[in-house]
């Protein structure tokens, strides 16, 4: 049973970490937390519901056009609403992002209202079994599906020009504003991707829990967890502190109740920030 456990967190882990790459990329590159985090995923949440009733779409195949509208939705909100913001002091910053989660929350309740909406696919119970492991179908799915999308996000990043300069600028902005790097297009796009990845995790999170619009905070302060025991900036840190979020969860949830899953997660972010405070994959200042 710890062993299926195991199983279970180390799954839902890769999901937690595609949910807070969107938090570690955006303020790797821009030095801006973004506190509407949990509730933009929420919004995608809602996207998927909604995809999957009305247009009868599985969330796996409402998972790519979902990321493409946040990455323009994203792109245009740094451009248009953020990027005046960057170079002003932090608390400004954290009073508009926070503005931006409080209207999201409230468009939500507005427009779906305060009931849970659930998506129900037709294989929700379904499993595999591997050996002396029972595993979800719609968990291993997710998980596979959050896992491909990491390493293309990461390759895109080291591998293309795009993804270079915005390493670069993310480095020494000045240095990338003497070569030519245009810092404002390059943070926009950066922004865009991380909305894209908070997106695309939010559709896989709508497999797994049901949508309702006071979520938000909860995703947010997961994902806060998450980046600082992972490394603040550290991509594959993310990735790395969701499963360890995840598993620890599971098996907090199993061996003594679901109730203290939560303090599992901070206790496990007390001892990163005692023993190592640039968390786990992060750099030492």
């Amino acid at each position: 049973m710890i062993l299926d456990q195991v199983v279970t967190g180390l799954l839902t882990g890769l999901i937690y970490g595609l949910l807070a790459l969107g938090l570690s990329v955006i303020f790797g590159v821009m030095r801006i937390v973004n506190f509407a985090h949990g509730e933009m995923s929420v919004v995608a949440m809602y996207a998927a519901w909604a995809a999957a009733r009305y247009l009868g779409l599985d969330p796996l195949l409402s998972l790519i056009p979902i990321a493409a509208i946040f990455f323009g939705a994203g792109y245009l909100l740094q451009r248009g609403l953020i990027q005046p913001f960057v170079s002003r002091p932090d608390y400004m910053q954290f009073i508009l992002l926070i503005s931006v989660a409080l209207i999201l929350t409230n468009g939500a309740l507005l427009v779906f209202g305060p009931e849970a909406r659930g998506i129900q696919v037709d294989y929700a119970f379904d499993s595999y079994e591997i050996g002396t492991f029972l595993i979800d179908k719609v968990r291993l799915l997710a998980a596979g599906a959050a896992l491909t999308l990491t390493g293309l996000l990461l390759a895109f990043f080291r591998f293309t020009l795009t993804g270079k300069a915005i390493r670069a600028a993310a480095d020494n902005r000045t240095g990338a504003q003497v070569i030519g790097l245009d810092i404002g297009k390059l943070y926009a796009v950066t922004f865009g991707i991380g909305t894209a990845s908070l997106g695309a995790a939010g559709v896989l999170m709508a497999l797994l829990n049901d949508a309702i619009p006071r979520l938000g905070p909860e995703l947010t302060l997961l994902s806060f967890v998450i980046v600082i025991v992972g490394g603040l900036g550290s991509m594959t840190g993310a990735l790395a502190g969701g499963v360890l979020i995840g598993v620890s969860e599971a098996l907090a949830g199993t061996l003594l109740q679901p109730s203290l899953k939560s303090m599992f997660s901070f206790a496990l972010l007390v001892l990163i920030l005692l023993l190592r405070p640039q968390g786990l994959l992060g750099e030492r200042s």
